[in-house]
């Protein structure tokens, strides 16, 4: 029984009494011998701030001045309080913060039942906090990081090597500092048809090549066109070229990228604007139930398409507050699921115009910028395009000072649905001031006489 073990290892294990204590009620025992014993416990443990011996406990309860009956039985429940083997304190812990919230929920529904039924002094009101209470138990021991006490560890975090995502883009992984770390939320910024979907499949295809689990989550495109844009990327082969290729050939090119990577890639679709991060944790645990499937990234096409689990468009509420909830609500699924999640969205009609996009250009929400952990922008031009680059221009970035090579350009096939590092010649010219865009502001400002002040930089090719 579960509440035996409980009491045995709170007398017998000070690492565990002092972690599940706080947590643990009187009413979460039945059974009033055990609820009795465990109230003494508690009480010592307070008032001595050390775990109780077998006789200290049996002194304390004669002490209380039980009936002989209800003395006896905890006598004997104190006296069978052996810890013959230690259990994992792992296994342990769970199982017990698994019990308290189970015995949480079923009081509260009790007490629930008796404020209904009129034999509370309590009313309904009451009701949606009891219940909350009840679902909120958890055993979060953190308290706070202590300065100086904790000095040891804290340079330990300084000097750690954090797990990441690589990119297979040199200045990508530079100005990330090797990769993208879990638990993030990271979007692209960029007009329609710059290259959003693109990027996205560039990066899954290069994450499944270096063996990793990649989930796809599509809301734009079809689940068969977003394979066709990553298998013209692996497979090396234009994406018009696709249909033409020979079933034997393909079969083979598909057999040897098998055998190359152990990583998986699964795509799956949405209609617009009907999935959301509750639909996508249902979609996790099934993967992980039917397929062995856990991602290590996972990315979503796109954020502004998705639906909010929490909030509804309605009179009160607008673009901005549902685009900063969704981005809100994918990024506590990657702490939850402990990934890195990224994601797109689009710029807004000036934005578009724009050579060079800042945040205020991102489209119906700034709480998303506020959200993402690291966002930048793509930039497309006719001088860009007829080169087959693309600028990738930092907007905002937690990992890495966003200065540092705030602008550079990458290639881009866009037959092969694929981008790659360029000679260093090509960022020669791009420097990190201000780059004059073609909006109505910049006509503007060179009416004003602009193009007679000192200009930070230009972009040529």
């Amino acid at each position: 029984m579960i509440e035996q073990t409980i009491l045995n290892n709170l007398i017998n294990n000070e690492k565990f009494t002092r972690k599940v204590l706080p947590f643990i009620k009187p009413e979460y025992f039945q059974d009033r011998t055990q609820r009795l014993t465990f109230e003494h416990i508690d009480d010592y443990v307070k008032r001595f701030n050390n775990i109780p011996t077998k006789e200290a406990l049996t002194i304390e309860i004669d002490n209380s001045k039980l009936s002989e009956d209800q003395f006896e039985l905890c006598s004997n429940l104190v006296n069978d309080l052996i810890l013959k083997e230690k259990s994992d304190d792992d296994w342990l812990l769970e199982k017990t913060e698994k019990w308290c919230q189970d015995k949480a929920v079923y009081n509260a529904i009790m007490q629930s039942i008796q404020i209904i039924d009129g034999k509370s002094s309590k009313t309904t009101n009451a009701l949606p906090e009891i219940l909350s209470d009840a679902l909120s138990v958890s055993f979060d021991t953190h308290i706070g990081h202590d300065f100086l006490e904790d000095a040891e560890e804290r340079f330990e975090f300084y000097n750690r090597v954090e797990d990441r995502i690589p990119f297979d883009l040199e200045l990508m992984n530079k100005i990330t500092k090797g990769g993208l770390p879990k638990k993030t939320l990271n979007v692209a910024l960029a007009g329609t048809g710059v290259g959003k979907s693109l990027f996205m499949c560039h990066m899954a295809a290069a994450n499944l090549s270096e063996g990793k689990n990649v989930l796809y989550i599509t809301m734009e495109m079809a689940e068969e066109k977003i394979a066709e844009r990553i298998d013209a990327n692996l497979l090396n082969v234009p994406v018009q070229e696709l249909p033409d290729l020979p079933k034997n050939l393909y079969d083979d090119k598909i057999d040897r990228l098998r055998a190359k990577t152990p990583g998986k890639l699964i795509i799956k679709e949405y209609p617009t604007a009907t999935a959301g991060v509750g639909h996508f944790r249902h979609l996790l645990n099934e993967l992980k139930l039917k397929r062995n499937f856990t991602p290590d990234i996972i990315y979503v096409d796109y954020l502004n398409i998705c639906v909010s689990m929490r909030m509804k468009y309605g009179a009160s509420v607008n673009s901005y507050t549902i685009v900063k909830a969704i981005a809100e609500e994918l990024r506590g699924l990657a702490v939850e699921r402990n990934v890195p999640i990224v994601s797109a969205t689009q710029t807004t009609r000036s934005g578009f115009t724009n050579s060079d996009p800042g945040l205020e250009d991102t489209s119906e929400s700034f709480g998303l910028p506020a959200t993402a952990d690291f966002m930048f922008a793509l930039i497309n031009t006719e001088d860009m395009e007829a080169l087959d680059q693309i600028m990738v221009k930092q907007l905002k970035n937690r990992y890495n000072d966003p200065t540092i090579s705030k602008r550079f350009v990458l290639g881009i096939d866009r037959a092969k649905m694929r981008l790659y590092d360029v000679e260093q010649s090509a960022q020669e010219d791009i420097l990190d001031g201000p780059i004059m865009d073609n909006t109505t502001f910049g006509e503007r400002w060179e009416e004003e006489g602009g193009k007679h002040q000192n200009r930070t930089s230009t972009l040529k090719f």
